[in-house]
C-alpha cells in the first residue's frame, strides 16, 4: 500500500499538469466556436504594441492593444487581441500581431473588431485558432497527462508477482510468483501492445512540435543545424509502425496460451508443452521457439541506474504444428542440461534469474511473435503427454534446418592439402552496414557541431563516439576467418580485406575438446540473440578459434561435430571444453 501511495504522489502532478493544459485547449477550441456567431464593428485603435517578458530560460512576447468600438449606440473599450491571452514564444505569432497592430496604429488606420452580441463588452481583435499553440500544449496533455495517468493505473491494478507467496510451500518456489499458479501461462504480447502504443504516443506528443519549429529556425534563421530536429519525427513514425504492428499480431493469434509439461519446465528434464494459436493450420508454416536462460541486474550507480539483461544458455527448434479447432496447436520439447540457475519468483533486489521462451513464424500477413517468462526449476521431470512422434519429426526438421543454417555460417572448400572452412567477409553485412550508416551519421553530425554549431567539445566527443561504432562495423563488414589444415596442423587464420592479420595453430593430434565462448549477444525488444565463439583447446590450454556467429546450444554442438569431423579430431567428450559461460552444456 506504501507504494501504492506514492506513486500516486508521484503521478498525481503529471496527471494535474496534463489535465489543466487540456482545460486550457478545451477553453480555446470552445471559445473559436462561440465566437464564429460574434459580429464584426469597425474599431479604433488607441494602443498597441508587443512586449518582451524576460525569464531565465528564454524571452516571450505578448502583443497588446487597446481599442474603442461602438455597439447598437453604445461606445465600448476592449484589450484583448486574440482567443489565447498571455506571453509565449510558440513560433513568431506575438511579435506579428504586435507588430501589425503598431503599423496599423502609426498610420491612422482601423481595425476590425469581433463583439459577442449578447455580451457587448467581449471583443476580440484576431478569433482564428492558433494551432502550434494547441500542438504545444497537447504535447503537454499527452506526455504529462498520459504518464501521470499510466503511473496511477500500474499502481492501482497491477498485481505484484509475489501476491502468492506467503503460502508458498518450500517444495514448490514457483508458487511465489501469482502468475505461475498453474502449468497454463500467458504471453507479454499484450502488455506489450499497450506498451508499444503507450511509448509511441508519448515519443510522437514530445516530438509533434519539432517540424514547426525547426522550419521558423531553417528559413527564417538560416540554422542548419536544426534538421537534426527532424530526426526525432521520423523515430516517432517507426514507433507507431511498430505499435500498428503489434496490434495485428494481437487481433490475429489471440492470447496464445502455453500450457507446459512438464510443470514447472525442469533443468536436467524437459522444458516442453503446448501453445494454442488463434490461426488456421497451415502445413507449410514454420515455428520456431527460443528457450533462453536470463541474468537480470541493476547496472551503474545513481541516476545512471539502468536494469538489463544477460543470456547465459540458448537453445532453439522446430515446434510440431497441428490442427486444433479453428486454430493451430503447437508442441515443443527441450532437453535442459543441468548446472543452470533456476528462475526466480520472486523478483525483487538488483539481481535475479529468469527463462524465456520466444515464439516466432513468418506468416502471410502479420507475423507471429510471442514471448512467456516461465518458470524452470532443478526438478528433472520429463513430460509426460506431448506427442512423441510429432516431436520426432519436428526435430528432424529442425535438424535439417540447423544444418542448413550452419553451412550458412560458413563456406567449406577442398583442395590437395585437405579441407578448409571459410567464415568469408560479409557474413555480417546486414548489421554491419546499418552500423556503419548509423556510426557515420553521427561521426558526421558531430563534425559538424564541432566545426559549424560553435561547440567543438561536444561535437568532438559525439563525433568520436560515433566514429569508433562506425569502425567497430566495419572491422565486422571486412574481416574474415579461415580454418584450415596444414599438414598436422589446425590452423586458424584471420583477414581483414583479405590481408592476414593473425595465425594460430593446434597439432591435430593433441585437440582434446572444445571451449564455446558468447563472444556477443544481440537484443530486438525481449529476443536475445548468443553469438558464439567456438574454440579447439588442447590438454595444455593452448586453444585456437574454429568458429564464430554460431547461434544457441544445439547449433554450437552440430558445428563442433562438424569441425572434429571435417579435421578428424580426436575429441573426449562432446562438448568437453567448460568455461565460465553456462552455454557450455550441451544441449
Amino acid at each position: 500500500m506504501k507504494g501504492k501511495i506514492a506513486a500516486t504522489l508521484f503521478g498525481l502532478p503529471f496527471l494535474a499538469v496534463g489535465a489543466w493544459m487540456l482545460v486550457s485547449i478545451a477553453g480555446t477550441l470552445a471559445d473559436a466556436v462561440a465566437m464564429r456567431d460574434w459580429v464584426a464593428v469597425p474599431a479604433t485603435l488607441e494602443d498597441a504594441g508587443y512586449r518582451e517578458r524576460l525569464t531565465d530560460d528564454s524571452p516571450t512576447y505578448e502583443a497588446y492593444a487597446r481599442y474603442r468600438y461602438e455597439f447598437r449606440g453604445h461606445s465600448y473599450t476592449g484589450t484583448r487581441v486574440a482567443i489565447s491571452g498571455g506571453s509565449d514564444n510558440i513560433g513568431s505569432f506575438q511579435q506579428d500581431t504586435g507588430r501589425w497592430l503598431a503599423d496599423l496604429l502609426a498610420n491612422g488606420a482601423g481595425v476590425t473588431a469581433w463583439v459577442d452580441p449578447r455580451e457587448p463588452t467581449s471583443a476580440v481583435l484576431d478569433r482564428r485558432v492558433r494551432w502550434g499553440l494547441v500542438a504545444f500544449k497537447s504535447v503537454f496533455v499527452l506526455a504529462f497527462g498520459g504518464a501521470g495517468a499510466a503511473i496511477l493505473y500500474f499502481a492501482w491494478r497491477r498485481r505484484p508477482a509475489s501476491a502468492a507467496g506467503a503460502g508458498a510451500p518450500a517444495d514448490a518456489p514457483w508458487l511465489a510468483n501469482s502468475e505461475w499458479q498453474s502449468p497454463t501461462l500467458r504471453s507479454g504480447s499484450r502488455q506489450a501492445m499497450w506498451g508499444a502504443w503507450l511509448f509511441a504516443v508519448f515519443w510522437n506528443a514530445i516530438s509533434a512540435p519539432l517540424p514547426f519549429l525547426a522550419w521558423q529556425e531553417i528559413v527564417e534563421k538560416d540554422n542548419k543545424l536544426a534538421l537534426l530536429a527532424l530526426l526525432f519525427p521520423l523515430v516517432g513514425l517507426g514507433l507507431l509502425a511498430w505499435a500498428i504492428r503489434r496490434s495485428l499480431e494481437w487481433r490475429r493469434f489471440g492470447a496464445a496460451p502455453l500450457t507446459l509439461d512438464p510443470f514447472p519446465g525442469a533443468i536436467g528434464g524437459d522444458v516442453g508443452g503446448t501453445i494454442e494459436v488463434g490461426c488456421g493450420y497451415d502445413p507449410g508454416a514454420r515455428y520456431e521457439l527460443t528457450l533462453t536462460a536470463l541474468r537480470s541486474y541493476v547496472s551503474g550507480s545513481g541516476k545512471n541506474r539502468s536494469r538489463r539483461e544477460r543470456a547465459e544458455w540458448q537453445d532453439s527448434q522446430l515446434a510440431w504444428a497441428e490442427p486444433h479447432g479453428d486454430g493451430t496447436r503447437l508442441a515443443f520439447r527441450f532437453d535442459v542440461p543441468d548446472g543452470l540457475a533456476e528462475s526466480d519468483a520472486r523478483r525483487d533486489g538488483d539481481s535475479w534469474r529468469l527463462w524465456r521462451l520466444n515464439l516466432r513464424a513468418e506468416l502471410t500477413g502479420a507475423d507471429l511473435d510471442r514471448d512467456y517468462d516461465i518458470p524452470v526449476y532443478r526438478t528433472a521431470a520429463r513430460a509426460v503427454a506431448l506427442p512423441a512422434r510429432g516431436l520426432a519429426l519436428a526435430a528432424e526438421r529442425g535438424t535439417a534446418l540447423g544444418e542448413e543454417r550452419l553451412l550458412e555460417r560458413f563456406r567449406v572448400m577442398r583442395d590437395a592439402g585437405g579441407a578448409r572452412v571459410l567464415f568469408p567477409a560479409g557474413r555480417h553485412a546486414g548489421g554491419a552496414l546499418a552500423g556503419l550508416a548509423v556510426g557515420g551519421s553521427f561521426a558526421a553530425a558531430g563534425w559538424f557541431i564541432a566545426t559549424q554549431g560553435g561547440s567543438p567539445l561536444f561535437g568532438s566527443v559525439f563525433g568520436g563516439i560515433g566514429a569508433l561504432f562506425a569502425l567497430g562495423c566495419l572491422y565486422a563488414l571486412t574481416n574474415s576467418l579461415e580454418v584450415f589444415q596444414d599438414g598436422t596442423e589446425l590452423v586458424s587464420l584471420r583477414r581483414i580485406l583479405g590481408l592476414p592479420v593473425r595465425r594460430r595453430s593446434l597439432q591435430r593430434h593433441t585437440v582434446r575438446g572444445f571451449r564455446r565462448h558468447s563472444s556477443m549477444q544481440t537484443q530486438s525488444g525481449s529476443r536475445h540473440v548468443m553469438h558464439v565463439s567456438l574454440y579447439a583447446s588442447d590438454a595444455g590450454g593452448n586453444e585456437i578459434i574454429v568458429g564464430e556467429g554460431l547461434r544457441g546450444a544445439s547449433e554450437t554442438a552440430a558445428a563442433e561435430r562438424y569441425v572434429a569431423r571435417l579435421f578428424g579430431l580426436r575429441i573426449d567428450a562432446p562438448a568437453a571444453g567448460r568455461d565460465e559461460d553456462p552455454l557450455a552444456a550441451d544441449a
